[in-house]
This record gives C-alpha cells, sequence and structure tokens, in this order.
C-alpha cells in the first residue's frame, strides 16, 4: 500500500503559500479549470460553479457563479482545494474561503505561455497528479501554427450595451496576436474598457472579432453595428479558456478567423 503524502509547501500562481497533504477533492470556481481538472482525474471534483458546462454531464455540487460562490455549501464539501483565477473570482470571495479554513490556490494566466506553465503546475505540484497527454498535444498545436504573414487590425468587443472590448494583458488578446490578429485596443490603460460604438467604427479597424461568451454574439446580433467591416464569429470557449480545448483552438480560431476574410 503506498503511503498518504505528507505536507508539502507549494505556492501558487501569486507566490501565496500553501500547505497541501493529498489532494482528493476538489472544488473549481473557473469553467476552464473544472474541464482540465475534470478530463485529467475524472472523480477529483466535488464541487463547480453553474457556469462550468464542460466536460459536458459533469455531475458534481453546484456552488453558484464564479462572481458570488456559496462559502458555506463549498466549505461543506470538504475540498482538500479549492481552485480559482485572479481575474474570474473576487478577491473577497477568496479571502471568505481562507478564513472558512480552506486552502485556495489562485491562477494567474495573461499570456498563452503562462497558461501552459500555470495548468502544469495547478494538476502537477498542487493536485499531485501525472502530466497530462492533452497539454503536450495542446502545447505541440501551438508550436505547429505558422508565424501569420500580416497582422490584420481588430477590434475584439466583449460586451454591448455599453460596449466593451479587449484591451491591455489578456490572454484572448496573446491567442488572437499569435493568430495574426493585431488589437487596435491592445495599449489601452484598461485591460476591458468601455469605448464608444462610434468611436469603434471610426478607430480603422480592417476587422471585427465578435466571441459568444461573454455576451453571446451572433449572426445578427454584433456584425450590424459594424457595417462595411469584416465581422469574424469566434468560439468564446476556444478563445478565453485555457485548458483542453486548447488543443483545437489553433484550427478552429483560424478558420473561423478566415471566414471573415
Amino acid at each position: 500500500m503506498t503511503p498518504a503524502p505528507g505536507p508539502r509547501a507549494v505556492t501558487d500562481d501569486q507566490g501565496t503559500p500553501l500547505v497541501l497533504g493529498a489532494v482528493t477533492r476538489v472544488v473549481s470556481l473557473v469553467p476552464s479549470l473544472t474541464e482540465a481538472l475534470a478530463v485529467t482525474a475524472p472523480g477529483l471534483l466535488v464541487g463547480a460553479t453553474d457556469w462550468c458546462t464542460h466536460p459536458a454531464g459533469l455531475d458534481v455540487v453546484r456552488v453558484r457563479g464564479t462572481k458570488n460562490p456559496e462559502v458555506e455549501r463549498i466549505a461543506a464539501l470538504r475540498p482538500d482545494l479549492v481552485v480559482a483565477n485572479e481575474e474570474e473570482n473576487r478577491a473577497a470571495d477568496l479571502e471568505a474561503l481562507r478564513r472558512a479554513g480552506l486552502a485556495v490556490w489562485v491562477t494567474e494566466v495573461r499570456t498563452l505561455d503562462q497558461a501552459f506553465r500555470s495548468l502544469e503546475r495547478l494538476l502537477t505540484r498542487a493536485c499531485g497528479l501525472p502530466r497530462p497527454s492533452w497539454l503536450d498535444e495542446a502545447r505541440q498545436a501551438w508550436d505547429a501554427l505558422p508565424t501569420p504573414d500580416s497582422a490584420r487590425r481588430a477590434v475584439v468587443p466583449i460586451w454591448r450595451r455599453p460596449w466593451m472590448v479587449l484591451g491591455r494583458d489578456t490572454f484572448a488578446g496573446d491567442v488572437l496576436r499569435r493568430l495574426g490578429v493585431a488589437q487596435l485596443y491592445a495599449d489601452h490603460p484598461e485591460r476591458y474598457p468601455a469605448v464608444p460604438l462610434d468611436e469603434l467604427r471610426g478607430c480603422g479597424a480592417e476587422l471585427v472579432v465578435l466571441p459568444d461568451e461573454p455576451y453571446r454574439f451572433t449572426t445578427t446580433d454584433g456584425p450590424e453595428a459594424f457595417p462595411g467591416i469584416p465581422a469574424a464569429l469566434v468560439s468564446g470557449r476556444h478563445l478565453t479558456w485555457y485548458g483542453p480545448s486548447l488543443r483545437e483552438a489553433p484550427a478552429l480560431l483560424s478558420r473561423q478567423l478566415d471566414a471573415a476574410r
């Protein structure tokens, strides 16, 4: 019989120290990390948010949303680890979980390379799992992507009423950069600035990229606001999630962007 691992000192992506033993029960507050954990170690997850839609048929306790998790319900699940993200989850909720005596691992992901490093650290160091094959497959898929000959100037709305776009220092922005899309608001002081529609229309964009999350842009809701500018409707999951979907993301997003030419 293999003895249970003793306490391990580890640090999360933000440098916060944690002491973990065997991790056999995890609650995830991040949809992409929920998918990564469920695909890598079925049965490890005991709780996830209402927004955790992948993999299909995931049967765990739901703990409400990323911005309003139910702390008491999470604590009642007795997780060895709660997985969160510095952007998707509120600091006040994470502190409430820590006050309840729970170990909270916070990821920080602003680039594709950072995503690969973060996923490996979470799965192998925090959870004590073998490095999953899908992580290598995802890295290979992105490494095989040819360097774009040129970049199309684009705006990338993520919301309307008010219109908000990708700004500086975002994971989705780095993904698009690798696919030959140059964000016109990549140097904006804010990460997700609100920009008047007239300004977006007149900023010189050659392309508007419309994901289906967080706002669900469709063929009839979004492109009509940008007359004369080609619109690419793309998968928000493949643009913004970091997990097993990274394997398909380069090919799928490339096709969706090319369809707007």
